[in-house]
């Protein structure tokens, strides 16, 4: 008898561990996931901040016209395109897998009429970049997913950004947002596009 109940008494003893086990390792798992495409992102920032440092320092007259007297958004993409490319080896891509879709934080889809939609998309050293002409006050914008067609595919956790300002100034999205709006942004309940300057000044994912 005692023999029985000490064989029950083991067999809930591990059920209730397994059961600790697939909470806990799902979570402690996607933590370390977070903490890989972080330390990714703070490195791809420093890299494209030194790189338009350099090539802010080698632009001449000649091709400052060329952007000047570029017809439209596309052509200017395409000269951009041409200045980083020796940098980035970026090579277009040439067709992506149906499933690649790029969503927000909150889980919806970014819409195709969305600013943050990206046609031109470039393969990168495994990475997707994508280059997106603006008429504001920032010359450029571009996006990183850093874990390329791998899921999630989501602003704020494996895609973030960049606006490019004249002089080759880069600054993450959000750079501009107080600490409240960066939190609320890259939350669940957020879109994720503020993640790119928040987590470069430490900040935490918000559940």
């Amino acid at each position: 008898m005692k023999k029985h109940f000490w064989k029950l008494e083991y067999s809930i003893t591990l059920f209730v561990l397994l059961g600790f086990l697939m909470m806990f390792v799902p979570v402690r798992f996607e933590n370390y996931l977070q903490a890989r495409f972080i330390t990714k992102w703070n490195d791809r920032y420093e890299k494209a901040e030194y790189m338009f440092n350099v090539i802010n320092a080698q632009v001449d007259d000649e091709i400052l016209k060329s952007f000047a007297n570029a017809k439209n958004a596309q052509e200017r993409e395409k000269l951009l395109t041409q200045l980083i490319k020796p940098y980035m080896r970026l090579h277009q891509t040439e067709r992506l897998p149906r499933r690649y879709r790029t969503r927000f934080l909150n889980g919806s889809k970014v819409p195709k009429n969305s600013e943050f939609y990206f046609n031109d998309l470039y393969f990168s050293d495994m990475q997707i970049v994508g280059i997106k002409d603006l008429q504001g006050k920032a010359l450029f914008m571009m996006m990183f997913d850093i874990n390329g067609v791998l899921l999630p595919n989501t602003w704020g956790r494996d895609i973030f950004g960049i606006y490019i300002y004249d002089g080759g100034i880069v600054e993450p999205f959000g750079y501009s947002e107080n600490m409240e709006n960066l939190a609320n942004d890259c939350s669940k309940k957020g879109l994720g596009l503020f993640c790119s300057y928040y987590y470069r000044i430490g900040g935490e994912f918000r559940d």
